[in-house]
């Protein structure tokens, strides 16, 4: 399945919600920024209700659609284990409805073994996602515990001599020609936020500094002169000298990631909230300025997957197949991610912030348009159509990712709260 159309506005959405219909009429865009929010909510709240009487097993987290049309699930050790229960979160959040709590304390809960993993950096969304949100909802003191020892445990993957946390243990890269011993990639920036949290609630500079650390070098290194980014950079883990800089998800070394890029923007943003160092939200905006206005960017300002598909000077290092992809897939997992991030940026921007604001809300009547919200009971009840994983492996290519519903409904929220 695939998008045929840019101009996606000039539709009626109809939703199902309990017994009832309920009439949206999109014309440009949503009528009204409440009767946005409440449209998407409640198709939220349709969607989890059913994938909750499909997903009862506490071992296993819903993530997407795998290729024979079934519910693909994960456990507590892959990086997106956090996001359904955090998602519920969000969905308690707007609608303050109990059984949203309920529902949220037990998925969390069944995360708790997920503190302890130091196997690789994505100990941050998993329990930050999770954890973080029902402690920020809840102020559960078990809740705050937790997260300290996943900070702790985050922390076990730093080393001084490189000033960065390490996100993978070794591993090739596409080409074959380096194994990347010490690689730290874009999307690390996204867990630093549990080890800003950890500090403060803990005391304890350790986390906050190792946080900061990490920051400055992904600023210095992977941050391109253009404010593009690359997604990989390996390091001497004796010297902490960059050694490459390549890509593991994207279409070639030097090209942009799109999802790559919404980490950057939202990541330094997260990284400014926590340090006020302006350099962080210079360049997030910065960053946010090369993907909003990137001659590659689709009218609707939702990506495609990789910013340099099939261009002149960008060379797979993996074996990529252009017939096997007539229309170069979309991202909307990156989109929901800068959506909900420049909300955030724009609030730190003075008068200035006022065309991320603006772009923010573009990206989200998109999402909401019937080009990427699913209908009722499809999906495999997720809530967001049309998303990538990764390309280069040949996984997840134009399905629903459960964290693309993640970060849309943050965005929801944040939307909903501004002004």
């Amino acid at each position: 399945m695939g998008l045929t159309k840019n101009n996606v506005f000039n539709k009626i959405a109809v939703y199902g919600i309990g017994l009832g219909i309920v009439a949206f009429q999109v014309a440009g865009m949503v009528t009204g920024k409440d009767d946005l929010i409440k449209k998407d909510f409640a198709l939220a709240e349709n969607q989890y209700s059913r994938m909750l009487t499909v997903a009862t097993d506490l071992t296993k987290f819903p993530r997407t659609t795998a290729p024979n049309g079934t519910l693909k699930y994960t456990g507590v050790g892959d990086w997106t284990g956090g996001f359904f229960p955090g998602g519920l979160w969000y969905l308690y959040e707007y609608t303050k409805d109990v059984k949203w709590k309920q529902a949220a304390e037990k998925w969390t809960e069944a995360l708790a073994k997920g503190q302890y993993n130091t196997v690789h950096h994505d100990v941050g969304f998993v329990m930050y996602c999770s954890y973080g949100n029902g402690y920020r909802l809840t102020k559960n003191p078990e809740y705050k515990k937790v997260l300290i020892q996943s900070a702790e445990s985050l922390s076990s993957r730093f080393d001084p001599k490189v000033g960065s946390i390490k996100s993978w243990n070794s591993k090739a890269s596409w080409d074959g020609k380096n194994t990347w011993h010490y690689p730290v990639i874009i999307d690390n920036m996204m867990n630093l936020e549990l080890l800003f949290f950890a500090s403060k609630v803990s005391g304890n500079p350790k986390y906050r500094n190792i946080a900061i650390s990490h920051a400055k070098n992904a600023m210095r290194d992977h941050v391109r002169p253009d404010y593009s980014s690359y997604h990989v950079v390996n390091y001497d883990p004796e010297t902490g000298k960059v050694l490459n800089r390549q890509t593991c998800q994207g279409f070639s070394d030097n090209s942009t990631w799109a999802r790559g890029q919404a980490w950057g923007i939202y990541g330094f943003t997260m990284v400014y909230r926590e340090t006020k160092d302006k350099r962080f939200l210079e360049t997030a905006r910065k960053m946010a300025d090369f993907y909003l206005n990137n001659k590659n960017l689709p009218a609707d300002k939702v990506p495609y997957w990789d910013f340099n598909v099939n261009q002149p000077g960008y060379k797979p290092d993996w074996k990529y197949d252009a017939s096997k992809f007539p229309v170069v897939p979309r991202d909307a997992s990156a989109a929901a991610v800068v959506s909900s991030a420049l909300f955030e940026m724009s609030t730190y921007l003075g008068n200035g912030g006022k065309k991320y604001k603006q772009a923010a809300e573009k990206i989200l009547q998109s999402l909401s348009s019937p080009d990427y919200l699913a209908k009722p009971g499809s999906n495999n009840n997720f809530i967001l159509e049309h998303s990538v994983g990764s390309i280069p492996h040949g996984t997840e290519i134009d399905v629903p990712l459960i964290y693309a519903d993640y970060y849309f409904l943050e965005a929801l929220l944040r939307y909903q709260k501004e002004g």
